[in-house]
């Protein structure tokens, strides 16, 4: 016969682990946040949707060939400029190239940590987008949602995964 205490403290280490969220997901879910209005300049969003502070510019853009790979024909060569950017861990946001119906031809991420510190406080760099018809590309945009928060999903990392997420990047073919 087993002893009531036995029992009493199984049913509180389960219930100590299920309060810690240990035993399961159950009380974690996964949601994505819409993805914001893209422009060539936009103030930088987290994932509820409100302003972090920091503005994202595309300055230029041009059709040339990228100096590493010329053989390979036009790319687009872009700049951009973030604003109230802090230097190690400011935002990531998507830089699209779009024709002009406003379809993405390609994106990629781009972090403001990883350009280079101006007089102004601004941060700036470049960047190179390879499109199959470049000669298609009416401009560069950017998605304002802040890329660069912790994509843990509920299924990798069930006690601090989960939660609201930053869109998935736009594919080739999404309107913007």
């Amino acid at each position: 016969m087993v002893p009531i205490r036995v029992f009493a403290g199984a049913a509180l280490a389960l219930a100590v682990l299920a309060l810690s969220g240990c035993s399961s997901h159950w009380g974690c879910t996964d949601r994505t946040a819409e993805r914001g209005e893209a422009g060539v300049r936009v103030q930088v969003v987290e994932t509820s949707g409100r302003p972090l502070g920091v503005t994202a510019e595309v300055v230029d853009w041009r059709l040339e060939p990228h100096p590493q790979v010329p053989s390979e024909g036009h790319q687009i060569h872009f700049h951009y400029r973030f604003d109230g950017a802090e230097e190690t861990s400011g935002p990531a946001v998507d830089a699209c190239a779009v024709d002009k119906e406003r379809v993405t031809l390609m994106c990629r991420t781009i972090h403001s940590s990883d350009a280079w510190p101006e007089p102004d406080g601004a941060r700036t760099g470049d960047g190179w987008l390879t499109v199959e018809h470049p000669e298609q590309v009416a401009e560069v945009l950017l998605i304002p949602n802040d890329q660069s928060s912790d994509r843990r999903s509920c299924e990798q990392d069930s006690k601090d995964g989960g939660g609201l997420h930053p869109p998935e990047p736009a594919s080739e073919g999404d309107q913007l």
